[in-house]
């Protein structure tokens, strides 16, 4: 790392955007186990840019200490930033993720739901299926066809473990 951990976690705090955004940036590529507290508390900054980003390191760290803090934005007010919670809790895969991704479903953004159904079907917990059955029926055909091929990865994977 470029710069030593306490600067940028001092960066954290700074009064500009960019200061900020850079500093998580930093962070995220980091590969330190460090990071992941200070920048789960970094998901409630007020810009909408850090948020995104900051879920975007947390997804990089792939560090399940992050799986709570993440799935407590997904009600985020910004499309972007909860797309962006849910392909970090993707790059995850910890299967406490199963049900808020499973309420993901029914965002009202479709790239949400698409989303959503990716993760869960590459989660492969049979709890999501009945919901990815009801989102096959969604009125966007990106959104129906992400539940059928999440739906066949569950199918297939149910497979594996019946044979």
């Amino acid at each position: 790392m470029s710069r030593d951990l306490s600067t940028l976690l001092t960066a954290l705090q700074d009064r500009t955007v960019q200061k900020r955004l850079a500093a998580v940036k930093e962070l995220g590529r980091s590969g330190n186990p460090a990071a992941v507290v200070p920048l789960c508390a970094t998901l409630a900054d007020p810009h909408p840019a850090i948020r995104k980003e900051v879920a975007q390191a947390l997804g990089r760290l792939e560090d399940a200490e992050a799986v709570p803090a993440l799935i407590a934005v997904l009600d985020d007010p910004r499309p972007d930033v909860r797309a962006a919670v849910v392909a970090a809790l993707g790059r995850l895969g910890d299967r406490r993720a199963v049900g808020p991704l499973t309420r993901c479903l029914s965002d009202r953004e479709e790239m949400i739901r698409i989303g959503a159904a990716g993760v869960l079907g590459k989660l492969g917990n049979q709890r999501a299926a009945e919901s990815l059955r009801i989102l096959a029926r969604d009125p966007f055909s990106g959104v129906r066809e992400a539940a059928e091929a999440a739906l066949a990865r569950l199918r297939k994977k149910d497979g594996k473990r019946r044979a």
